[in-house]
């Protein structure tokens, strides 16, 4: 027993070091993918400005109206671009070898971003670019340094510049609003000002917005699970007392 538990907190101790060593602090949201209007501005947020790029080939466009509350003819009229069906997955016209040969690397597939990584991982990432005309974009990122990635949301957010040290940048010193609360935790990471087309707090709901539906698609069978374990778990609870019952009755004349 006791060899047992040795090799349990052996076990354990990689996967908490892995979590508490993932650089800087992260903000923690709550994705809730019974929250409709949240998922469907997240989904338009992810087809106007992802998709350039990144593609969602383990999501179809029909499943994801469907789990939204979307009109068919509502999602292909709004958010599928070029001659695309309804039926169709999430795909880009960008082939990965031109890709390749453009940026490096091909950008990759975000279905299952939200699972690999986290939404918090997202959420901070998303919202931690700032200037840095040493980058060939001319952006870096505190979560992800030297970043390869442009910071297409530029244009919501606005020029955020680093007032932070390295020091403070390496212990998650940028600028972190609560999406609840709206309390500022730190001031490294500064918006110029009316450089964006939304405010601080407008910016990171839509951001949230869009990570509900990046944790959405990464697991869209999610809500349906959690209804059949409940199912399972009341059946097993009646089943229980018939199967006592069954038992008391076989074992009766031997007791």
């Amino acid at each position: 027993m006791k060899k047992f538990v040795i090799a349990c907190v052996m076990a354990v101790l990689p996967m908490t070091a892995g979590a508490a060593g993932g650089g800087v602090p992260l903000d923690h949201i709550e994705v809730d993918a019974t929250n409709h209007a949240s998922l469907q501005r997240g989904m338009k947020t992810f087809v106007n400005n992802c998709m350039g790029c990144h593609s969602a080939k383990y999501q179809r466009y029909e499943r994801a109206a469907q789990d939204m509350g979307m009109p068919n003819e509502l999602v292909e009229e709004n958010l599928i671009l070029g001659n695309q069906k309804i039926g169709e997955q999430m795909t880009i016209a960008m082939s990965a070898k031109d890709a390749a040969s453009w940026f490096g690397a091909p950008p990759p597939d975000l279905t299952l971003e939200a699972r690999l990584r986290g939404p918090d991982w997202i959420y901070t990432y998303l919202r931690s670019f700032y200037q840095d005309a040493e980058r060939p974009w001319g952006v870096n990122n505190v979560v992800f340094k030297d970043v390869g990635m442009p910071n297409v949301l530029e244009y919501m957010q606005g020029i955020q510049v680093n007032n932070c040290t390295p020091e403070e940048l390496a212990h998650g010193g940028h600028e972190t609003i609560d999406p609840l609360t709206n309390k500022k935790m730190g001031q490294c990471l500064t918006v110029i000002k009316d450089s964006g087309q939304l405010s601080p707090e407008d910016f990171d709901k839509a951001i949230y917005d869009l990570v509900n539906f990046m944790a959405y698609i990464g697991e869209p069978t999610k809500l349906e699970s959690h209804r059949i374990g409940t199912n399972v778990l009341i059946f097993l609870f009646i089943f229980f007392f018939f199967a006592f019952a069954l038992k008391k009755e076989y074992w009766k004349d031997v007791h």
